[in-house]
């Protein structure tokens, strides 16, 4: 192919394709990938100490708007997802009002994105009590996937499934093979009452790995039930792991998740008071971590996310450090790389695995198969990554709306030092958002 043929042309001594670390020279014209080896001058020749990597798939990114934008909104968010490597996220249903628990409710989230999305965002549907009748037409009109609860979410407007609505949701899944993601805690194992006060201890100890390890077993045995493909979100305890492994030994279909503050964060690191760590299920401990790396390195969970759950500084109650008033959530998109990468490389585990947990994997997760990779016919989505390079997170100079992280003062290995969303780089400061809205079996969403 003529070098002019080429829009751009990306050359890279180290990138991470199909498993390997290669040198490729990427041809690419309209956004995608044409070859790896293209016979052209470069556009862009990357540093020495660079690796080249496909743009990350964040599937679990509450972003929050309408409805809560104060907390975090669809501009701030991509702009901390791009400037993390992140070129596509998915959208949590909750904790925008209105819920994507109706088409109405996903026009809503469209309409508030659409034009204001640096990256590009397709959306999860949710699954309610009541709203069975909805999961068709949602699924027809593109969400990727349908997330549920089993115990309270923390926002009136998205509750529960009980046992008998999980199934009636899974059977009605399952007739048009949609994935449902599940929040796996059982309300029985945990205190009724959350624990007031400063101590991290008594927090850990009222959600316990059980309410994990029974609320999987609840969504196995739906799932053989029915047929239908399930997933765990952000699983914390490692007690859990041999029935994820059971229910795959004889074929219920499914796949598991965890987030880099499980993989980096131990339960006896967390002082008293540091509400900016709490999270739902919680941080365990340094034992159990090892487990979920284990675990990881296995294939036992199948991708990593970052559960991006942020709020505003009042709803972390960091004046009073009281873990039973504050918000559970970690707010970590623009990290995530960098956080994994710091606890891979220790642990001797290399950028191809990484690149696999976190771009391959949940973009498989989700159907889009023309993201996560470096390959011809794929999009042209590229994270430019500096592995060596260290840096501290100064919570102020992040994109995320708010500034508050569970990182901050931590000293974290790996630099992005840019992403590029379908053959083109992205300014994380710009004023020019290219993102696109992505829908199930499409690669974009036009103007509707």
């Amino acid at each position: 192919m003529a070098a002019e043929s080429y829009d751009a042309v990306v050359r890279a001594a180290r990138a991470v394709v199909a498993g390997a670390e290669r040198p490729v020279t990427l041809g690419i014209r309209d956004g995608r990938i044409v070859t790896l080896d293209a016979d052209a001058t470069p556009d862009v020749v990357l540093a020495d100490d660079e690796v080249l990597l496909p743009g990350l798939v964040d599937t679990h990114v509450h972003v929050n708007e309408p409805g809560r934008t104060e907390w975090e909104g669809f501009d701030s968010a991509t702009r901390a997802a791009a400037a993390g490597g992140v070129t596509t996220i998915v959208d949590m249903p909750l904790n925008s009002i209105p819920p994507t628990t109706t088409v109405t409710g996903l026009r809503a989230k469209q309409d508030a994105a659409l034009g204001r999305v640096h990256v590009d965002v397709g959306f999860w549907g949710g699954a309610v009590p009541g709203n069975l009748a909805d999961l068709g037409p949602l699924h027809d009109a593109g969400v990727l996937g349908f997330k549920c609860f089993l115990l309270p979410s923390g926002v009136e407007e998205f509750p529960p499934l009980d046992a008998a609505a999980l199934r009636a949701a899974m059977g009605e899944l399952a007739s048009f093979d949609a994935l449902l993601i599940a929040h796996a805690e059982d309300g029985t194992e945990i205190a009724a009452e959350p624990p007031h006060g400063r101590d991290y201890a008594s927090f850990l100890g009222s959600r316990p790995p059980k309410a994990e390890t029974v609320a999987i077993e609840r969504v196995v045995a739906a799932a053989r039930a029915t047929g239908a493909r399930a997933h765990i979100v952000h699983v914390s305890g490692a007690d859990a792991l041999p029935a994820v492994r059971a229910a795959r030994a004889e074929g219920v279909r499914l796949t598991v998740e965890t987030c880099p503050h499980y993989l980096s964060f131990a339960a006896e690191e967390i002082r008293d008071g540091a509400t900016e760590l709490k999270c739902c299920p919680p941080i365990r401990d340094a034992a159990n971590r090892e487990l979920l790396w284990e675990a990881l390195v296995a294939g036992d969970i199948d991708l990593v996310v970052t559960d991006h759950s942020p709020c505003t500084p009042e709803l972390k109650r960091l004046d009073s450090g009281d873990f039973g008033d504050a918000w559970g959530g970690i707010a970590s998109l623009q990290l995530g790389l960098p956080v994994v990468w710091t606890e891979a490389r220790s642990r001797g585990v290399g950028l191809p695995e990484v690149a696999r947990w976190m771009c391959e994997a949940p973009a498989e997760l989700v159907g889009l198969t023309h993201k996560g990779r470096l390959a011809p016919g794929c999009d042209a989505d590229l994270c430019v990554l500096a592995p060596d390079e260290t840096f501290t997170v100064d919570p102020a100079a992040l994109h995320h709306r708010n500034p508050v992280s569970a990182y901050a003062g931590r000293t974290l290995t790996g630099t992005v030092r840019q992403a590029w969303l379908r053959g083109r780089p992205v300014d994380p400061d710009g004023d020019t958002p290219a993102g696109r809205l992505l829908r199930r079996g499409l690669r974009r969403m036009g103007e509707r």
